[in-house]
């Protein structure tokens, strides 16, 4: 998988170095079960990149300091490498300040955000980063979209893996809702509304309705909000509604923050810390005998295992067409 986005970034103009980064990204998150985000999207940045919305060999150039926070333009470069490339700023950053922001503006969509929760996570740092995006979901009490679904992601170092929260402010995203779409599947709470305004399981209702279902109704609709305004105020870029006025989705505001937790001088007691929650977490009592209590990202780590023993499943049409490619 890795060597044909590979061969299809090459043929499109990237350097060797960002050809092969910005192609394991990409097998990495199919890899880990994010398949709306890997294979599935890929033909879409491809053409992203043809339409001329992503610069292939741009490169972030920074344009403040401020302490420990630094912003940073994407400069329209590909948004998986701009995204890596503010993640490990910030990790350098929290190894001379204890805690480093590197907001970026002018960017493209990152892709799978929980990607750069575990590249820190693992690497011993506290991870918390978002980014807003194009207008998609309604404002609680409202028809039109006017909100991003805005993901947010934080990542703690665990053992020598993560825990890692990785969400849209919508109870599901696009890429989710499609994918059950694709498999002719109903989601398994309601989603968003259909035209009539009901709540519905049915994802082609709802892709149709433009109109998906923020998280705690309100409150989900509020953090969009205000997540929206934090990465517009840091970076100094785009607003949600500014990138809604564009042909697609691009020059997007992200914010990523690092905590140097090793300069707390308590690895070991933050450890068993974390090692006790989670036993207590594990000990909950299931409502069904077939309900398992995981904590965010252990899924993945099982999928992970899954996937490198029995190999990736790929939908058959998709894998064709990166293959023309």
């Amino acid at each position: 998988m890795e060597r044909e986005f590979s061969r299809v970034l090459g043929s499109i103009g990237f350097e060797p170095e960002a050809m092969d980064c910005c192609a394991r990204l990409f097998a990495e998150n199919t890899l880990d079960g994010v398949y709306t985000h890997g294979v599935n999207r890929f033909t879409r940045f491809v053409q992203y990149v043809k339409d001329g919305y992503i610069h292939v060999n741009a490169k972030p150039e920074k344009r403040l300091r401020a302490g420990a926070i630094e912003q940073w333009d994407g400069c329209l470069g590909p948004g998986p490498l701009n995204a890596l490339f503010a993640t490990e700023r910030a990790m350098d950053l929290s190894k001379e300040c204890g805690i480093g922001c590197v907001a970026l503006s002018n960017t493209n969509h990152w892709m799978r955000g929980g990607q750069y929760g575990w590249k820190a996570a693992k690497a011993g740092f506290v991870f918390i980063g978002w980014t807003n995006t194009t207008s998609n979901m309604p404002a609680w009490g409202a028809l039109d979209s006017r909100l991003g679904n805005n993901p947010f992601v934080l990542g703690i170092p665990f053992k020598d893996e993560a825990i890692v929260l990785d969400m849209a402010m919508s109870q599901f995203s696009y890429g989710s809702v499609e994918m059950h779409q694709l498999r002719s599947r109903p989601l398994p709470i309601p989603g968003g509304y259909n035209r009539e305004g009901v709540l519905t399981t049915d994802a082609s209702e709802i892709l149709e309705s433009r109109r998906l279902l923020p998280i705690g109704y309100w409150k989900g609709s509020g953090l969009a909000l205000v997540l929206d305004m934090l990465a517009t105020i840091l970076s100094g870029g785009l607003s949600t509604a500014q990138i809604s006025r564009q042909k697609a989705e691009f020059g997007v505001s992200q914010v990523f923050v690092v905590f140097d937790i090793s300069q707390l001088g308590s690895n070991q007691a933050i450890q068993e810390s974390i090692i006790g929650i989670i036993r207590d977490l594990h000990a909950s009592v299931p409502a069904s005998e077939t309900q398992k209590i995981l904590y965010p990202g252990e899924r993945v780590l099982h999928t992970r295992r899954e996937n490198l023993k029995n190999g990736i499943p790929v939908d058959k049409l998709i894998w064709e067409e990166i293959q023309s490619l």
